[in-house]
């Protein structure tokens, strides 16, 4: 049966080729999402090795963190912009789950990691998740969820703005955009837990800390993990 199996996945992907996420050459076997080249040439932050990294750096005095991590750095053009392109518009939500899997088991190996009590992925608008079909920083929340042993709560904060489109903004008026974007639909229910906020990319970080702030009210710890890190 185990032989049947194996030469029905071989069959099928020599129709179906799975496809490297970040090159997009065709995947060997025992390759999953991510071709092992691609892998070794990722533009890792290693943020998970120093407290006070340029991304933790970038909330001081803004809202109040535990800690603060990003997985890659994204440069235009590059192989990190190729996977988020992939998770965020092409459907393959196996991908986000697998990069967040590989970012969390880089977690679990770093000696200052403090390991949270719940993850939380950043929100969709109800409009957006109907016509996207996914949350893609919820896939990037599950891969998390799996190496690390955390559970996740997708609906315990709630976007409740349709904001506009951030990428022309300034920071300033990022932030002002997101104000009252979010809201808590069980406070309690996080009372007093450590939270791990996840999102696929950060910027200026006006999400994250319109999200935070937002979870502060339910006083609680927060912590936050992104898949990348615009500068």
């Amino acid at each position: 049966m185990t032989i049947l199996v194996s030469f029905l996945h071989d069959f099928l992907s020599l129709i179906f080729p799975e496809l490297c996420g970040a090159c997009s050459r065709n995947l060997i076997k025992g390759e999953d999402q991510i071709c092992v080249s691609c892998l070794y040439k990722l533009p890792y932050t290693n943020f998970h090795q120093d407290r006070d990294n340029r991304l933790a750096r970038q909330f001081w005095g803004r809202v109040e963190l535990v800690q603060a991590g990003a997985f890659l750095h994204f440069k235009k053009g590059g192989r990190t912009q190729r996977l988020l392109h992939e998770i965020k518009y092409k459907k393959r939500q196996e991908l986000g789950k697998r990069m967040g899997e590989l970012y969390g088991q880089q977690l679990a190996e770093s000696s200052i990691f403090i390991k949270p009590d719940l993850i939380i992925p950043v929100p969709l608008h109800p409009k957006k998740l109907k016509l996207r079909g996914y949350n893609q920083s919820a896939c990037i929340a599950e891969g998390l969820s799996l190496a690390l042993d955390i559970p996740v709560s997708i609906n315990t904060l709630c976007r409740n703005l349709n904001t506009q489109t951030q990428t022309r903004k300034s920071r300033f008026a990022r932030f002002e955009n997101m104000q009252e974007a979010f809201v808590l639909t069980d406070g309690d229910c996080l009372r007093q837990k450590h939270i791990l906020l996840v999102d696929d990319v950060v910027t200026t970080g006006s999400t994250l800390e319109a999200c935070a702030l937002c979870l502060q009210e339910a006083n609680v710890r927060i912590s936050l993990a992104c898949l990348a890190y615009a500068e």
